[in-house]
């Protein structure tokens, strides 16, 4: 098959994006090309694949998000962001709700990050420390600053939003004890059946840098969801405040985000468009050959590239 698509990114989470909303594949048939998409080996390459879908009800967004490895992700704020920036330009709106596969968000227009950075609001949750849900089985209903004694000394905040995470604040991060720890629920042991995502933070006095081990990913430069999780685990645990905004940064970028005692989490972040191009697909075979690139958006690059380098 023939596949229109836009290669984006939010907060250097970079993704092919489908316009789905008059395609008709099946779950396996997404998964595949997820798979064939993400291959960073193959023509496209990135973090997953987002779909723009129809609305429904109040919530006049759709979005689905699979992972490199054809699984699917409860959402990802960084991907979420993109698909609103789509999905508000389709729409004629400067707002709307988003249907998510087990929860909703709200998207909106947002204030520009820095001359010529497309921004995004987007506001996720609850936030929930139910890690029964996930589930995570170790004994205990929640979890705030612990062990999770299967991964060793390190403490944890576990916060779902609904991606669940693992979010360690530490002095320096260990990038080998967090790719351990991630390889480890990585494997989806028994007591956590459908994984989960691993973070270690660092709490500094203008904001947060989050390193995460994304479900289905590996190491990234960038999840939206941790930077949503870090956030919200910060504000619990008394490192930042609820109610005030707080410039979260990662290897690939940052957003500003705000943590609701009502455990809802703001974002306001980027949402670039780097080219739009055609590829062939064939999903049952996981392949994508015959790319064409059909349109180019260097000025967004430039402007988010400019943005980076003033942060560092």
């Amino acid at each position: 098959m023939r596949l229109s698509f836009i290669k984006c990114h939010g907060s250097g989470n970079d993704f092919p994006m489908i316009d789905a909303r008059d395609l008709s594949l099946s779950d396996a048939e997404w998964a595949g090309v997820a798979r064939a998409l993400a291959d960073r080996t193959g023509p496209v390459g990135g973090d997953g694949l987002l779909l723009l879908l129809p609305g429904t009800g109040e919530d006049a967004i759709g979005y689905r998000m699979f992972n490199p490895d054809g699984s699917e992700a409860e959402t990802c704020l960084n991907g979420l962001r993109c698909v609103g920036r789509a999905g508000l330009a389709a729409l004629g709106r400067a707002a709307a709700g988003v249907r998510l596969i087990s929860s909703r968000a709200t998207v909106a227009q947002a204030a520009e990050l820095a001359p010529g950075v497309v921004t995004v609001r987007e506001v996720a949750g609850p936030a929930t420390l139910d890690i029964a849900a996930w589930p995570m089985r170790i004994g205990v209903d929640r979890l705030v600053e612990a062990p999770v004694p299967p991964l060793g000394a390190a403490r944890f905040t576990a916060v779902a939003i609904p991606n669940p995470h693992l979010i360690a604040f530490v002095e320096a991060i260990d990038e080998a004890e967090l790719v351990r720890i991630g390889t480890l629920c990585e494997a989806a042991p028994d007591w956590l059946p459908r994984r989960a995502n691993v973070s270690f933070a660092i709490a500094e006095a203008h904001g947060l840098f989050v390193r995460t081990f994304e479900r289905g990913v590996g190491l990234t430069d960038s999840c939206g969801s941790a930077m949503a999780s870090a956030t919200y685990a910060a504000c619990l645990t008394g490192r930042w405040r609820f109610g005030e905004s707080v410039t979260v940064r990662n290897r690939g970028g940052l957003v500003r985000a705000t943590a609701g005692e009502d455990a809802m989490v703001t974002i306001e972040g980027n949402a670039t468009y780097e080219w739009a191009g055609e590829v062939t697909v064939d999903p049952a075979a996981s392949r994508a050959r015959d790319l064409i690139v059909t349109q180019r958006y260097p000025d967004e690059v430039a402007a988010w590239e400019g943005l980076k380098q003033s942060r560092r």
